[in-house]
């Protein structure tokens, strides 16, 4: 299996993230790059750069206001005087219909969901190529029966013109939107141990992608506001999403009665493509504690999306610092291809 990934992927460093009241380290740290590339290597991949699509790819998904906010916004933050070093919102709008200020710190407010998503120096470019990572796994799909992107910083908490929950640029949904493009009608399917609200939010009303999510209950559980199982899509894309939500310290068992649920919707909408966006923080170890999936878990996961027969993309998702973070990794991509 090939593996897609740029070191200008490393120029995001967030420091800070702010939880329950209290800052805190940052746990999407650029380690996580090492540690995956270990797994992904362990796996058997070979690693390769992306090309260069532009931002034409990007823009089918992000609108260019929010595209010229990423863009610009670190050098006008840095204007604004006693300003911190990272780009967090203090303000937030009470819908996405109210009025679109002019200043830096009501933009940062009104394209910054939380203060997960900090932008500093170097995140515009991390993102864009995070991004060109996962279309180059895309278009790979022509000639390969699965690639994986390491996309890093992710992207399914990302919505059209909103940044949240670490991410910025949402890369499965850009790949998915580019392999439409290409003919093909695929499916996403979610199974970070958090709801894929940004992806979901971007197809929402649409009813020529599906999209499939396995996650913690987000009752007591981010983000909260999404993800529930009363969420089917509106308009033409009524039926067309899917949340299955899992009790919490779900185990092994409980996670793959669930992907059989989510996999049967994959068969049943006759898609031919599968973009899997490949959340390792399902783990019973992972520092967010949702669910309780093992490292021979992830295998049995592989192995099961293996079983749809389709090209299958994998895009990095979470999935956050232990000592079994490319254990997973591993498990997963081998459960896929010795299936």
């Amino acid at each position: 299996m090939k593996a897609i990934f740029d070191e200008r992927q490393w120029k995001h460093q967030p420091k800070n993230f702010m939880a329950n009241g209290a800052l805190l380290p940052n746990p999407e740290q650029p380690e996580r790059i090492d540690r995956l590339l270990i797994g992904a290597k362990a796996a058997g991949c070979t690693v390769q750069a992306p090309d260069d699509a532009g931002l034409g790819p990007i823009a089918a998904i992000h609108s260019a206001e929010y595209l010229t906010f990423l863009q610009n916004i670190y050098t006008r933050w840095r204007r604004i005087d006693g300003a911190g070093e990272e780009v967090i919102p203090n303000i937030h709008p009470a819908n996405r219909t109210d009025s679109y200020p002019k200043s830096a710190i009501g933009q940062a407010g009104f394209h910054q969901a939380d203060t997960a998503c900090p932008i500093a120096s170097g995140t515009w470019e991390a993102a864009y190529w995070s991004a060109q990572s996962a279309i180059t796994g895309a278009d790979l799909l022509t000639t390969e029966r699965a690639v994986y992107a390491l996309s890093r910083p992710p992207g399914h908490h990302a919505f059209g013109d909103l940044a949240g929950g670490f991410c910025f640029l949402n890369n499965s949904a850009i790949a998915a939107e580019r392999l439409l493009a290409q003919g093909k009608r695929p499916a996403i399917l979610d199974v970070d141990v958090h709801h894929g609200n940004g992806t979901q939010g971007i197809f929402y009303n649409r009813r020529d992608v599906l999209t499939v999510s396995l996650h913690a209950d987000p009752a007591r559980f981010y983000p909260f506001f999404w993800g529930h199982t009363d969420e089917r899509g509106e308009g033409a894309g009524l039926g067309y999403n899917l949340n299955l939500c899992l009790s919490r310290g779900t185990d092994d068992a409980g996670f793959l009665a669930g992907l059989d649920v989510a996999l049967q919707q994959i068969r049943s909408f006759g898609a031919d493509v599968v973009v899997v966006a490949l959340g390792l923080d399902a783990f019973i170890d992972d520092p967010f504690k949702g669910l309780a999936v093992t490292t021979e878990g992830f295998g049995r996961i592989g192995a099961a999306i293996a079983g749809l027969g389709l090209p299958t993309l994998f895009v990095q998702e979470g999935g956050y610092l232990c000592k079994e973070l490319g254990d997973n990794l591993t498990s997963t991509l081998t459960g896929f291809e010795s299936a």
